[in-house]
């Protein structure tokens, strides 16, 4: 990557609208499974890739480590570990969206409300390729804080 760039995706600006977005995501994806947690729970099961002993604590505890890192983000709080910890969950919902798909399972993914919004017309693998696609857009902002956040600028 050309100078230019690296040094236009440091800039506070930058970052800023990065650490909005991604943890404005985040809050928002977490309120509907917090108040929700049984539906929540369901979602998770269908995905058949946790074990049913972690479901329950994962439907309840996950959402809230959600909303936390998204505030902090939002609020410049532990700007670098937030960003971490989302980016790492984008990754796993992201495998687990691409697993699913391959294996032809869909529904509703519960990553903004646990009712099963999913579209009868548009077929379960293309839905689960066009969640994946969304949520791959969404890894953007946090690769931008976590490689050109202020920790990452070389002293000169």
């Amino acid at each position: 990557m050309n100078a230019r760039w690296q040094e236009l995706l440091s800039k506070k600006p930058v970052q800023v609208l990065c650490r909005m977005i991604l943890g404005g995501i985040f809050i928002y994806a977490s309120l509907d499974k917090i108040v929700h947690p049984l539906e929540f729970t369901r979602i998770i099961d269908r995905y058949k890739l946790v074990p049913d002993i972690f479901i329950n604590g994962l439907a309840f505890f996950l959402p809230w480590i959600e909303l936390l890192a998204g505030l902090f983000l939002v609020l410049g709080i532990f700007v670098r570990g937030a960003a971490v910890i989302l980016t790492g969950l984008l990754i796993i919902f992201l495998l687990a969206l691409g697993i699913n798909t391959l294996r032809g399972i869909g529904g509703g993914c519960g990553c903004f409300t646990v009712s099963d919004l999913s579209n009868p017309a548009i077929p379960k693998t293309m839905g689960g390729v066009l969640v994946f696609l969304r949520d791959l857009l969404f890894l953007a902002p946090g690769l931008i804080i976590l490689l050109f956040g202020t920790k990452n600028k070389r002293s000169k």
